[in-house]
């Protein structure tokens, strides 16, 4: 699990590293669940959304500074 803390000191460039590399572990799952219909972990999914949502709004509150 992600903490906001953590993010927060890091660049954008790592950021969207981060947000891609969630995204494709995410699809993965996606994928494995619907060729066998089941997980193994299910709870990975719904973590990896949440620190992709955490990831996100990183990088947007540093485009708000920046703007600013």
């Amino acid at each position: 699990m992600l903490k906001i803390e953590d993010l927060t000191n890091q660049n954008v460039a790592q950021l969207t590293a981060l947000y891609n590399n969630l995204s494709k572990e995410i699809y993965e799952i996606n994928t494995e669940f619907s060729i066998t219909r089941k997980l193994e972990k299910p709870h990975l999914l719904r973590s990896k959304k949440k620190d992709r949502a955490r990831v996100l709004t990183a990088i947007n509150q540093k485009s708000q500074e920046k703007k600013a």
